[in-house]
């Protein structure tokens, strides 16, 4: 009788699956896509003939004739004629609270000069004689050569009232003699961090109007710009324009100066039922006083935010400054600098203890390191980690982001200790002006992204808003991915190409870095990312296919449809 009950049990446990299967897909769909270029980022299953949704998720991916079995009378037949379809891309890297409070005010076209910017600037200030600060950001800080940007400049086109700029990085700033006196600073003003976050001065020590790092976003809040209403309406603005390319998931690496209204800011946005794109977020550690503060503020934030679309539950460390600041932690001295070799905002030290604590905690962590000092000594942190007893039980996933300049030990580091490699694809075009601070050697390992896929390594890309460097272009992954391509510039014939040129990317590796692993980054790789059954019917629906696309082209290929859990949240027709 023992035998008989062995193996009915043995037969009903491998029935059961099939079974269950059965049930999943007897209902029919809410929504089939066809007759188009569906390629899903899966390996096992790259390209297929039609996809089926029901309440949100993929039910079913494959051939067309299976799937046809599963039209009801309610069933939505969307005929793809051809076009590309793709999960929807994930922004692995933005800052859509703190972009907020930018998106609705100036954007300075960064490929300018300073020429053109303060035309701009003039123009912005006859359309708005009534704001009380005019506001603004963009410009590119290296143009300015090694002194910045001077309040003399923008008073010769707004003197009568604060004009205050943010770079295309956001790590500095540019103000005017009114808002130098707007902001009680002079002469005696101390610096907030000497080196690192201070306010740049002429030969008698006065106050230029260029701010570095911390001394540039603390200044924001003091100009009263900043209100939950103001970043609430812009972040909702930059919510659509996200959709708008295709983009259906998003990290938020730090709100910044919106920090203490992130949670409020992203319960309006839910409320007000704007909230169309999945969003994880984090806590920011920004200054080396914090570093003793961050985990327990991550671990608070991660338990009252928890929502349907948003979360806070990772820790973001900005562990250096730029290039064009000079402030990024480098190996050498900046050209013409003797003895600045940049700083890191954390001791070695911190960033053990910091790292760590995260890994204790099953906390993801986010380092900002883009100078080759900075990312080493991040490595650093981390290798300690992957070492210790406890690293096995951690879920902790470790992303080092914007990773400008590399050394080839680096490279194979970011391998062997299982790190995520971010970064913005549109930062490879050529730097004519940065090309001057750093030296040669350098400047040739600038962005090596070719290497690190031979490497074996994960990279996940975003756009950096509303510090890309392009406005809100930036934010297309199309564009984004033809530079990540070209290393040029799009539109600039013959534009100069960015060493070296063997670390221009394929296009099915952009595409996974917008996708699969953004997902990865996120830790939401089971839920989208690629296209599978189960996952979240987010999608992307584009009007060519990128494989077949000239790579000088991508910019020009055009979304029509994003689609997130399975309704439709841009559509270029309506």
């Amino acid at each position: 009788m023992k035998i008989y009950l062995a193996i009915f049990t043995l037969v009903l446990s491998i029935i059961s699956p099939i079974t269950n299967a059965t049930k999943a897909h007897s209902s029919k769909a809410d929504l089939i896509l066809f007759n188009g270029k569906i390629y899903t980022v899966n390996e096992q299953q790259p390209w297929a003939e039609a996809v089926a949704v029901k309440d949100g998720e993929i039910i079913a991916v494959g051939d067309f004739k299976k799937i046809k079995s599963l039209v009801g009378k309610q069933t939505k037949q969307q005929n793809l004629h051809g076009q590309m379809l793709l999960p929807g891309f994930i922004d692995s890297h933005a800052h859509p609270v703190m972009g907020g409070a930018y998106v609705r005010s100036l954007s300075l076209d960064s490929f300018a000069n300073p020429e053109h910017w303060l035309k701009q600037v003039s123009e912005y200030a006859k359309q708005k004689p009534d704001d009380k600060v005019l506001f603004g950001y963009g410009f590119l800080a290296s143009a300015f050569g090694p002194e910045g940007p001077t309040a003399a400049m923008l008073d010769s086109v707004v003197s009568d009232r604060p004009v205050y700029l943010m770079d295309e990085g956001f790590h500095g700033a540019w103000g005017n003699t009114k808002a130098l006196e707007l902001l009680n600073i002079d002469k005696n003003t101390p610096d907030l961090e000497p080196g690192f976050s201070y306010y740049k001065r002429d030969k008698n020590g006065n106050p230029t109007g260029y701010f570095l790092e911390e001394a540039a976003t603390a200044a924001i809040a003091e100009l009263g710009i900043v209100t939950v209403d103001s970043v609430a309406l812009g972040t909702s603005d930059i919510i659509k324009i996200m959709n708008s390319y295709g983009i259906t998931s998003v990290f938020d690496a730090g709100a910044l100066e919106g920090s203490d209204m992130q949670i409020d800011v992203l319960d309006r946005i839910v409320e007000q039922g704007d909230m169309t794109i999945r969003m994880k977020a984090s806590h920011m550690a920004s200054t080396a006083e914090q570093a003793d503060t961050a985990i327990k503020a991550t671990l608070h934030k991660r338990a009252i935010s928890k929502r349907d679309m948003y979360h806070i539950n990772m820790l973001k460390i900005m562990n250096d400054g730029t290039i064009e600041g000079k402030t990024a932690g480098m190996f050498e001295d900046y050209q013409g600098e003797p003895g600045n070799k940049g700083e890191n905002v954390f001791s070695q030290a911190q960033m053990n203890k910091m790292i760590a604590q995260a890994s204790a905690e099953n906390i993801d962590v986010h380092i900002h390191a883009l100078g080759e000092r900075a990312i080493s000594e991040t490595l650093n942190a981390i290798e300690l980690v992957r070492k210790s007893p406890g690293d096995a039980k951690s879920t902790s996933r470790y992303t080092i982001c914007h990773i400008q300049v590399m050394t080839d030990d680096d490279i194979q580091r970011f391998a062997k200790l299982d790190v995520i490699a971010q970064s913005t694809p549109l930062w490879a075009s050529f730097d004519e002006f940065g090309k001057e601070f750093v030296s040669d050697d350098q400047f040739s390992r600038y962005f090596r992204f070719n290497s690190l896929k031979k490497a074996g390594v994960k990279m996940s890309f975003g756009s950096d808003f509303p510090a890309s460097g392009a406005g809100t272009l930036g934010m297309s992954p199309m564009f984004n991915m033809e530079v990540g391509a070209t290393r040029q510039t799009p539109e600039q014939e013959n534009a100069p190409i960015q060493p070296g040129k063997h670390e221009r990317l394929d296009i099915a590796t952009l595409i996974k870095g917008y996708t699969l692993d953004g997902a990865y980054q996120l830790h939401m790789e089971a839920e989208t990312g690629s296209i599978e059954v189960g996952k979240k019917a987010d999608f992307v629906i584009l009007d060519q296919n990128l494989f077949e696309v000239d790579k000088y082209d991508i910019h020009k290929v055009n979304v029509v449809e994003t689609i997130l859990g399975g309704n439709t949240v841009y559509s270029a027709t309506k």
